[in-house]
């Protein structure tokens, strides 16, 4: 096993372990896969549908069972790592994030979508290393769509038995404006006032037409929401979707994603305080540099690779569209 050929200090990764914890993790991800299906299966199947806690309950078994089956898997391979994972934080453990390598972990992203049988959920596993991700595996087993992707070592979409497809699937096109960009947001499961108006004044805007009344309108190509952060992510990597925002999501729902998208060319952005602060004029900040205080913020924005054009580069448009969007939408703080 890995955990017994590397440094005694356990805490040295290279790129040939990190290979070997993928081959691990995509089978983990694939065995979690089956009883994510199980668990829908199940859901979908009970008759009394109208009793919401009983679809909740469910829900938390299946989440609970995944991550504990994750959690052993990984305790067996190796030992040494440390474990974030989105059903051990809300029962009350909080690791903290130091330089060790830390899997994170999301057992089931997408839980409304797992209830509905809306085939839009998948297990997010992510590796944190020296405080930054390193390495993400992102499985929908209802579509059979496997994300991968490893710090310098490109990002792959594998669907079904086929070979692995390099990400983004196609060569990224220039995207000279948001009017032309098909963007991705999320309504969030917190639905009072304070959230919600800023949140669905910002789609307004995002949506709206300014010669026909929207003020600020930017008459975005179309808005998107496939109610999973990682998935979301993923649509981005491939190139499917040209950005992805959200406030209130968690390191375990973008960990993986980050990387499967970085590897695809695309950036991570943090909140709009982080980009004002890393656009100030003579700032050394990279603005997409992804800190442990981006990475546990809860506030993201992801934007595809774009190319460079005569005019800017790709990391100037990816700038460039980054500051128009943080123009366009409110800030708000999560619950």
């Amino acid at each position: 096993l890995l955990s017994t050929t590397m440094s005694t200090d356990a805490h040295t990764l290279k790129p040939v372990d990190l290979r070997s914890i993928l081959t691990f993790t995509v089978k983990l991800a694939r065995t979690a896969g089956t009883l994510i299906l199980e668990g829908s299966q199940a859901i979908q199947s009970t008759s009394d549908v109208n009793e919401k806690k009983n679809s909740v309950d469910l829900v938390t078994e299946y989440d609970v069972a995944v991550e504990e089956l994750v959690k052993s898997e990984i305790a067996k391979a190796y030992p040494s790592f440390k474990f974030i994972g989105e059903e051990s934080y809300s029962s009350g453990t909080r690791n903290e994030l130091t330089d060790g390598p830390t899997f994170c972990v999301d057992p089931i992203d997408g839980t409304t979508n797992f209830v509905h049988g809306f085939p839009f959920a998948c297990i997010s596993l992510g590796l944190i290393y020296q405080k930054r991700p390193v390495l993400g595996v992102i499985y929908n087993p209802f579509l059979d769509h496997l994300y991968t992707g490893i710090e310098g070592q490109g990002s792959f979409l594998t669907r079904g038995n086929n070979q692995p497809l390099k990400l983004p699937l196609t060569n990224p096109k220039p995207l000279p404006s948001l009017q032309k960009a098909l963007l991705a947001i999320e309504w969030g499961s917190d639905r009072g006032k304070k959230t919600l108006v800023p949140k669905s004044d910002s789609f307004l805007r995002l949506a709206g037409d300014p010669a026909d009344g929207i003020a600020g309108g930017r008459m975005a190509h179309s808005i998107r929401s496939l109610g999973s952060a990682a998935l979301n992510i993923s649509m981005v990597a491939q190139g499917g979707l040209d950005l992805y925002w959200e406030i209130g999501c968690w390191p375990w729902d973008v960990c993986a994603g980050i990387v499967v998208a970085q590897e695809a060319g695309g950036v991570v952005v943090g909140s709009h305080t982080a980009l004002a602060a890393a656009t100030l004029a003579g700032s050394s900040i990279d603005p997409f540099k992804v800190t442990p205080n981006v990475l546990t913020g809860r506030k993201y924005l992801i934007i595809r690779a774009i190319p460079d054009t005569p005019n800017e580069t790709g990391r100037e448009a990816q700038l460039r569209i980054a500051k128009d969007f943080y123009q366009t939408v409110e800030d708000g703080e999560p619950k």
